[in-house]
């Protein structure tokens, strides 16, 4: 079947057509269902269905995370005092007196019994998979050596409890190692992407000042060899903090006057594996927004929050447990990152990928998923619909195991969860929505929940997610603001530098006092589920018709010829319909003509409404992006608004930093008719 008849299949399937539904026998073949079970049996608690148990999740807070912890068998070393001392946002304060520690739960301890909660040491960890190197395979008995070695060798560095280690590492089982070993130390993890270039990194890591740099000289992407001993060079002489850089060896280029990772581990064989008890909001690992409008916030995640948050998602929302293996593609800089080493909380394996995921073509990552075993795959909703387009069929590609197939970023339209289902017969299609901030998911799929075409399933549990109209107050069936109002462990603890917390609160809660604003744009539906669709502050208003530009792209992108699009609303100061102004890339060896004009025009008109016709249709290059792949329509609309691009756009923040000129030249060309800085 060609692409075109693909197509025209798959646009026939509508926006909430079931295409997945939760097996008979959900309860007896689930972690959800067992948790179920024990809540029946350790709390005298009958449910049955999502919406009870997500309506107690969030009425019940100590009930339900007091829950969480027993039920998963969180170690403390002293007893907590309480859940939840204070439920005040900001401020909330969970389990009091606690002393935990997350490597600990990562890896287990000596006390272990060697084959409780699949906790066997010959059992595989981590399969490493890249294209500068051999493929790399850690048992968790291996893991737990080198995290010995590694720790042993960062306390002979000097590090300490409180301290901050940073990563500026690809995503391979050294950051991982590193990562585990920082935290068994009390000390506080923070990472960017090889890719990145020295002013993001520095301007990250200059605010948390950490005493300790692992780098990488270099790494193979696709075909291409890249060198970044330059990059390292320029990095760490912006960090004054730093006393010891360590070269991991990853490649070919090896960094002057570093230390060597191999030699560091090689030299503390027969080290003792310990891990400090911090308390639950101790920091565990500093996350970065983009960055793509000022200074990246240096959001602080505590041990407890990301433990217990991260036990819940993998095993009640996506089924993980000790026979499972996640394959997520994400670079060190994502909190997907976070969430893929977080597998292993629930004794599952991962597989740390490194490379251009297009290399050589689209069916990489799937072949990978077949040769690796993986059973719990995430894909973007870009990577989907590429492949959907391209015609992509996996059936071909080997055994592939995917039960679980999560996919996150940005909204995935009605025809690619069709195209999943036709594809992973029977697989759990989890499209969710969350982010850095929490650190997982606000709104997704469980087990307990069918998949409609188009929509996020229903609300995370623990996660007391709404919208709000601009009042203040819940709506359904409606676009509104995706809030918060109750809080969740996973919060940040806060911003690293921010001491009176001024920068979190403008951050979160200045919108709606009390209440997390997430700056989504989301709508819910009456029987839970829901759709976001864009970023609040990017939303598109024209003649008072409000409309998220993820519906936008869902149809613009459907039009034969267009393989890219950014949509951009410069509002009238007069109060009249402004300028809505449609950016396309074309596919390759197509131009933008009065044809393909006039189709996206018909496609727009028919699938949205006359009003959102765009004023002008102009072809770019490329869609400016962050590093994560987010579209960024803000910082194109304040260049067409006359701010200058430095003002609105860290250049080593764009995936690619020649994006935005061709913005900066219509700004500059004066031909748009309206304006409002």
């Amino acid at each position: 079947m060609n692409t075109t008849q693909q197509t025209r299949q798959t646009r026939q399937i509508d926006q909430g057509d079931v295409v997945w539904t939760p097996p008979a026998d959900v309860l007896s073949t689930s972690r959800v269902g067992e948790f179920l079970a024990w809540i029946a049996r350790e709390r005298d608690l009958a449910m049955t269905t999502h919406e009870e148990l997500w309506r107690w999740s969030v009425t019940d807070l100590d009930g339900f995370w007091s829950a969480v912890w027993e039920f998963f068998g969180v170690r403390s070393h002293a007893a907590y005092d309480g859940v939840l001392a204070s439920r005040e946002m900001p401020g909330a304060r969970w389990f009091p007196g606690a002393l935990l520690n997350y490597a600990e739960h990562a890896l287990g301890t000596d006390e272990d019994p060697s084959t409780s909660s699949g906790h066997r040491l010959d059992r595989v960890a981590v399969l490493g998979r890249s294209q500068t190197r051999d493929d790399v395979e850690l048992t968790f008995g291996d893991l737990r050596d080198q995290v010995a070695r590694a720790r042993a060798a960062l306390q002979r560095l000097g590090v300490r409890r409180g301290d901050r280690v940073a990563g500026y590492l690809p995503n391979i089982p050294e950051a991982l190692v590193a990562y585990l070993a920082t935290a068994s130390l009390g000390a506080t993890w923070a990472s960017c992407a090889s890719e990145f270039g020295p002013r993001s990194v520095i301007d990250r890591f200059a605010q948390i000042e950490p005493v300790v740099l692992l780098v990488a000289g270099g790494y193979r992407y696709g075909a291409k060899d890249i060198d970044r001993r330059a990059q390292v060079a320029e990095i760490r002489a912006e960090l004054p903090s730093v006393h010891h850089v360590v070269d991991v060896e990853y490649g070919q280029h090896r960094v002057e006057d570093a230390l060597s990772w191999t030699s560091l581990l090689a030299s503390e064989e027969g080290a003792e594996l310990a891990f400090e008890p911090v308390p639950f909001d101790h920091p565990l690992v500093v996350l970065f927004s983009s960055g793509t409008t000022g200074r990246p916030k240096a959001i602080v995640h505590g041990h407890g929050g990301i433990l217990l948050e991260h036990l819940k998602n993998h095993a009640l929302s996506w089924d993980m447990g000790p026979e499972d293996r996640m394959l997520w593609f994400s670079t060190t800089a994502w909190m997907m990152w976070n969430a893929l080493v977080s597998s292993l909380l629930v004794r599952s394996s991962i597989v740390m990928v490194d490379g251009n995921p297009m290399h050589p073509d689209l069916t990489w990552q799937w072949r990978l998923a077949a040769s690796t075993g993986a059973t719990v795959m995430g894909a973007s909703p870009g990577f989907v619909m590429a492949c959907r387009k391209a015609d992509v069929d996996l059936t071909t590609l080997g055994d592939l195991r995917v039960r679980v197939l999560g996919s996150a970023g940005a909204p995935l339209p009605p025809e690619g969860y069709a195209w999943l289902r036709d594809q992973l017969p029977g697989a759990q299609i989890n499209v969710g929505s969350g982010g850095t901030d929490v650190c997982s998911g606000i709104v997704q799929n469980n087990p307990l929940l069918p998949v409609y075409a188009g929509e996020i399933s229903g609300r995370c549990l623990g996660v007391d997610a709404h919208a709000y109209d601009e009042s203040g107050r819940p709506v359904t069936g409606v676009l509104g603001e995706l809030v918060i109002t109750s809080p969740m462990p996973s919060m940040p603890v806060g911003f690293w530098g921010d001491a009176d917390g001024t920068r979190y609160r403008e951050a979160y809660f200045n919108h709606y006092p009390g209440v997390w604003r997430h700056g989504d744009w989301i709508l819910f539906h009456d029987n839970g589920s829901c759709h976001v669709a864009g970023r609040s502050d990017a939303t598109l208003n024209r003649g008072g018709v409000r409309l998220g530009t993820a519906e936008f792209y869902r149809v613009a992108e459907e039009v034969d010829g267009v393989a890219d699009s950014l949509v951009v609303h410069l509002e009238d100061p007069d109060g009249g319909n402004g300028e809505l102004l449609l950016f396309v890339v074309t596919d390759t060896g197509v131009r933008l003509d009065d044809p393909l004009r006039a189709r996206l025009v018909g496609a727009l008109r028919s699938a949205l409404s006359p009003r959102h016709i765009p004023d002008q249709v102009i072809e770019v290059p490329a869609v400016p992006r962050n590093l994560t792949g987010k579209k960024l329509e803000l910082p194109a609309k304040r260049i067409l608004q006359g701010v200058r691009p430095e003002d609105v756009a860290s250049r080593d923040a764009l995936a690619d930093p020649a994006s935005l000129e061709p913005f900066v030249a219509l700004a500059i060309s004066g031909t748009l008719s309206r304006r409002t800085a």
